[in-house]
């Protein structure tokens, strides 16, 4: 006999994420944030807005939560899916992800006091983040 148990699917939902880029003496690297809640290491993401493009809002996001000003593709570079848990419910999120090429490195952000940022190269920086797809994300910048 087989048991059922029921499982509630809750609908996949969508966030915009950047990863911010610079050339340091040749060497491509990522700039990395820590959540708030966990303090580990990853991208800026957030909401898209109706207001604005996906990218425009991933470029809010590096600005809100690393003080990453850049240019931002306009193109999905790609995606990555992650479990957000709120308030007991595990939501999976998926999260498209543009390019942020930094220009400018703001000493005061809205989000400073509660994360740290930090550059990595990219083989460094796809080892501190935990989504295996946003690994291979970054991994494969090493091309770019």
């Amino acid at each position: 006999m087989t048991v059922c148990t029921h499982h509630e699917v809750m609908p996949t939902l969508k966030q915009v994420g950047a990863i911010p880029l610079r050339k340091m003496n040749g060497t491509l690297e990522v700039l990395l944030v820590t959540s708030r809640d966990t303090g580990r290491w990853v991208i800026p993401k957030g909401w898209p807005s109706k207001r604005m493009s996906d990218s425009a809002a991933a470029a809010r996001e590096a600005l809100q939560e690393a003080g990453a000003v850049g240019k931002i593709s306009r193109e999905v570079y790609g995606n990555y899916r992650y479990r957000k848990i709120d308030k007991g419910n595990v939501r999976l999120i998926d999260v498209s992800v543009f390019l942020l090429r930094v220009k400018k490195e703001k000493k005061k952000w809205r989000e400073k006091a509660e994360r740290q940022r930090c550059w990595f190269d990219i083989e460094t920086a796809s080892k501190k983040v935990r989504e295996p797809k946003l690994r291979a994300l970054i991994s494969e910048l090493a091309e770019f």
